[in-house]
């Protein structure tokens, strides 16, 4: 999670006697001992006692940039044995049962104390891939720090889910102490969050991009796809980014259709030229403020699946639609775009993600601003051969 996350592992009670273990199956007539915190742009979250289950009610038609956070938060310490947490040998492991208004989108779970000064160690992001059926997530601490006299908090946060209304559904909260050699699975694959870029030669498939342009919203009927830069020594075909233009990308995955994703994938970037600034931490202070001056990696879901680059628009690509019925407005990835000239920049695209362009359901790659920025990267007919490319690993 993002530093700004910081802010979510304010103290609570104080812990009492110790116990086994901590279930919630939500079947009190209110919720009990949950609180509820949300940060950054302008997210409510609310909750409810639904028949059993908790409901996580969130709005967010206030935020104008889908930076936010909201999480259900409890101090279990009372709940558990942590004299045995201190002990290496043993660590805590978390399972809950979820169910979201909407899909693709991914929750999280994170765990912290008091004394918590490194906030992804213990996060672990969940893709839920329908909103049809309960999905189980799990995850088991690595080298949990806890001692007798800790408060121990759990949470479950949704974030940058978009800007409307949505609701996630717990029909149950469990977390005890186990044995670290014999902790049961994870379930729900747990994804890391900004895990480390491994060597690009390590993948077996390194494809450049089918169709790239460039979309604008001041001219959304306009094909932009002749977009360059003039320099000494010719034009460049770019692919820039801005406020008003977004980046379009495609792949001609067909060919791997039936395949299985091996983990995660890189999508790699190469600038061509890059405006940025801003002093945002005065206007919005520490937390959100350094969430600007980056470039958003986000799904394709709906539109024209076969948009070429010679001749889409704006217009064309939405065929009618909204930007929510077209586009995922929870983001993959939030990160810099490199500074410099030929410098290159990679971003990761979780395996489920990786998955859907495989399959086709997700069809290509839309890159926005978070912030105000502009920035140009090598387009795909560039004569340097720097286009997007994607590298990813297949199952055998």
């Amino acid at each position: 999670m993002r530093t700004r996350l910081l802010t979510i592992c304010a103290l609570l009670s104080c812990p009492l006697a110790a116990a086994a273990q901590f279930v919630d199956r939500f079947d009190s007539p209110k919720v009990e001992g949950w609180f509820t915190i949300a940060g950054d742009g302008a997210p409510v979250i609310e909750v409810e006692q639904r028949d059993g289950v908790l409901r996580m009610n969130l709005d967010a038609t206030s935020d104008r940039h889908n930076v936010w956070w909201t999480c259900i938060k409890r101090d279990i310490s009372s709940f558990l044995d942590l004299r045995r947490l201190k002990d290496p040998k043993y660590e805590l492991r978390v399972e809950a049962k979820v169910r979201p208004s909407h899909a693709p989108r991914r929750v999280n779970f994170m765990i912290n104390t008091q004394r918590t000064t490194d906030f992804h160690e213990h996060l672990r992001e969940y893709e839920l891939a329908d909103t049809t059926r309960w999905h189980t997530i799990s995850m088991t601490t690595r080298d949990l720090d806890v001692v007798p006299g800790d408060s121990l908090f759990v949470q479950l946060c949704a974030t940058d889910w978009g800007p409307g209304r949505y609701y996630v559904d717990v029909d149950e909260y469990r977390a005890e102490v186990v044995r670290r050699d014999r902790a049961a699975p994870a379930v729900g694959e747990p994804l890391v969050y900004h895990p480390p870029v491994p060597d690009l030669a390590s993948f077996t498939h390194h494809i450049a991009v089918a169709h790239d342009s460039v979309i604008d919203s001041d001219f959304p009927q306009v094909n932009f796809n002749d977009w360059r830069i003039t320099g000494r020594d010719g034009d460049a075909r770019v692919l820039t980014v801005s406020s008003s233009q977004w980046i379009v990308l495609r792949w001609d995955l067909e060919r791997f259709k039936r395949a299985q994703v091996d983990g995660a994938g890189i999508l790699e970037l190469t600038t061509a030229s890059l405006a940025i600034g801003g002093d945002y931490v005065t206007a919005f202070g520490s937390d959100l403020g350094e969430e600007f001056g980056k470039v958003r990696i986000i799904e394709i879901l709906g539109g024209d699946p076969a948009w070429d680059q010679r001749s889409v628009t704006r217009e064309s690509l939405l065929r009618g639609a909204s930007y929510e019925e077209v586009f995922n407005t929870q983001m993959i990835i939030d990160l810099e775009l490199a500074s410099r000239p030929g410098e290159k920049s990679t971003f990761t695209l979780p395996r489920p993600v990786m998955q859907r362009l495989l399959d086709g359901t997700t069809k290509g790659l839309l890159i926005r601003p978070l912030g105000a920025l502009v920035g140009s990267v090598y387009a795909s007919e560039d004569r340097s051969g720097q286009g997007p490319k994607l590298h990813f690993s297949l199952k055998q």
